[in-house]
Formats: structure tokens, C-alpha cells, sequence
């Protein structure tokens, strides 16, 4: 009986692929730093009964119909918007994530860079190593607090009730805003419910958590930049598209808002010449919001248990289209 065909688009540990290889033949894209080519992914979707993707591999309705022996796509990361999900679903293709894993550590991420952008700890950091600290002055690189000041978190679920944890030992007054009102984390977290005008209005720290749909594509636009506080500190560690980055980088220069926290940005990865990267305030990362030795481990288990389960029949944990049970 011939096995299973399993390709994976990026170098992955062996120890890590190891179980999938017991119950399958397994090909991996060689790089573990650069992207696969769409015609790679398309030659090996065509041949494939699975596929380990990671976020920025695009796996649209052309490389799902090419795959007609394809059983499941397991997606490297919580968000799933680089997969077409109702095609997946027609072929009749098992897509899985890798939520649960990944909160904690991006909730730390996450309220790093509020910190390490309220507090300019990048540009101090830069300060010091350009050999510019000559002497002390009252107000050298003063940022903004954080501890009794207000955050609104646009996008309540695990990740951001994780950040709201945080917040809390910060003794901040915690506001969020979320398609559907979760009054269970409203008393253990004690966070306040309000519409997403009145969140912009008042908090001193925006933090952007909301997943990549139709609906937040550009949520963050001119209009909602304008609503905030001129003191206002943008934080986003969901997806780089639910911003409009010229509306962004607009209302930095002209003073709109404080400053920005970016860990995700629309088209990945950027160049040194992107314009928000020559602004000072503004911290930014090249998408580690997950990224820890302890749990890209688990990410990377986790999609292969899903790969080895969907491949033997069985139910994998992390379905996203549960529709396939029905």
C-alpha cells in the first residue's frame, strides 16, 4: 500500500517530523529562512495527501484544486487568513491551526512592545550605542507611563484576555471592544465593554488583537487614528492588514497619536526602507509575536499530531472548518 505524501515549506527539526515520517513519506522545502516558490508549493500540492504550511505561505482555491489528494493543510500560527477557508472546505480539505499553544507567549510579546514603545526603550537603546549620552537632563528620552493609565483591546479572545491579565498588574483600567461581548472575562478581568469609537476615545494605549477578516481589513484607518488621543500609543500584534499603514504613517507625523508598536505589517516581510521605519516612534518587529524556542516547538508538534491524525482517520485538534464534521 502506497503511503501518504506529506510536504512541509520550511526545514523543520527531525525530531519534530519524525512521528509524521512513521506513517508517511516526507519531503521538506530545504530553507528554513526563505519563503517556498508558488510553483514548488503548486507541483507539490498536486502530489500531496497533507501540507505543514506556515502564515505567509498562500494557499488559495488554485493550489487546493491542484491538490486532489489533498486531505489537510496544518498552518503554522493561530490566524488561518492565508488559506482559502470555504475552499478548503468544498474540496473537502481539513484545515488546522495552532491556537492555546501560542497565548501566553504572545500576550508577553505583545505587552513587551507596549513597554518598549511607551517607554522608547529601542531608541534609548540606540541612544546609547551611537555614543550620543553626554549628560543627564530631565526629560532625555521620557516616554509615557503605563501602570494606572487605560488600555482598549480590540479583539477579546484568548490572546487579548491574556494582554488584559497583564494589564491588570499594571493597575490599569482595562477597556475592550469585540464583535461579541464576553461578560465572563468582564468579571474575571474586570474589563469594561464599549463600542470601538468610544474604546479609541478614551484609551491612552490602543492594542489591535482583532483576527484578519473582510470585516477589520483597514479597521484602522484615518478616521479611527484621528478619534484617538493626540498622547495615544498604537499597539498591533494581530495582522498587518487590519491597518491602512499610509493612514497610520500619516497620523505619526502629523501628531495624531504618539506613537506605534508593530509587530505585523500588510505585505511581509518589509525592507529598511518602509516608511514607518524612519520614524522614531515607532518600535517595530518582523513578526515574533510566537516566537520562543519553548512554544514554536509546540506549534510545530501540534501541527504534525494534527497531520498524523487527519491521516489516520481520526479527528485532529485544531479543526478549523469544523463544517467537515458535520
Amino acid at each position: 500500500m502506497t503511503r501518504p505524501y506529506v510536504f512541509i515549506t520550511r526545514k523543520l527539526p527531525d525530531h519534530i517530523v519524525a512521528p509524521i515520517k512513521e506513517i508517511a513519506e516526507v519531503a521538506m522545502w530545504p530553507y528554513d529562512d526563505i519563503q517556498v516558490p508558488r510553483d514548488v508549493l503548486m507541483n507539490e500540492a498536486k502530489k500531496a495527501d497533507a501540507l505543514l504550511t506556515m502564515v505567509s505561505d498562500v494557499v488559495d482555491e488554485e493550489i487546493l484544486e491542484a491538490g486532489k489528494s489533498l486531505k489537510v493543510v496544518a498552518n503554522m500560527g493561530v490566524g488561518f487568513d492565508n488559506i482559502d477557508i470555504p475552499a478548503a472546505t468544498k474540496h473537502g480539505i481539513a484545515v488546522c491551526n495552532t491556537p492555546d499553544v501560542l497565548t501566553d507567549t504572545t500576550a508577553d510579546l505583545t505587552f513587551a512592545l507596549l513597554l518598549a514603545t511607551a517607554r522608547r526603550v529601542v531608541e534609548a537603546a540606540q541612544w546609547i550605542k551611537e555614543g550620543k549620552w553626554k549628560s543627564w537632563s530631565p526629560f532625555l528620552l521620557a516616554g509615557a507611563d503605563v501602570h494606572h493609565k487605560t488600555i482598549g483591546i480590540v479583539g477579546m479572545g484568548k490572546i487579548g484576555q491574556a494582554v488584559a491579565k497583564r494589564a491588570a498588574g499594571f493597575d490599569m483600567n482595562i477597556l475592550y471592544h469585540n464583535r461579541s461581548r464576553n461578560k465572563e472575562a468582564e468579571q474575571r478581568l474586570g474589563a469594561t465593554y464599549c463600542s470601538f469609537d468610544e474604546l479609541l476615545e478614551a484609551a491612552d494605549f490602543v492594542v489591535c488583537l482583532t483576527p484578519l477578516t473582510k470585516e477589520t481589513r483597514h479597521m484602522f484607518n484615518s478616521e479611527a487614528f484621528r478619534k484617538m488621543k493626540r498622547s495615544a500609543i498604537f499597539i498591533n500584534a494581530s495582522r498587518g492588514a487590519v491597518v491602512d499603514e499610509q493612514a497610520l504613517y500619516a497620523a505619526l507625523v502629523n501628531g495624531e497619536i504618539a506613537a506605534a508598536g508593530l509587530d505585523v505589517f500588510e505585505h511581509e516581510p518589509i525592507g529598511a526602507s518602509h516608511p514607518l521605519l524612519t520614524l522614531t516612534n515607532v518600535v517595530a518587529l518582523p513578526h515574533i509575536g510566537s516566537a520562543t524556542k519553548e512554544t514554536r516547538t509546540k506549534m510545530m508538534e501540534l501541527c504534525c499530531r494534527n497531520i498524523i491524525a487527519v491521516l489516520e482517520g481520526k479527528r485532529p485538534e485544531t479543526l478549523v472548518n469544523k463544517e467537515l464534521e458535520r
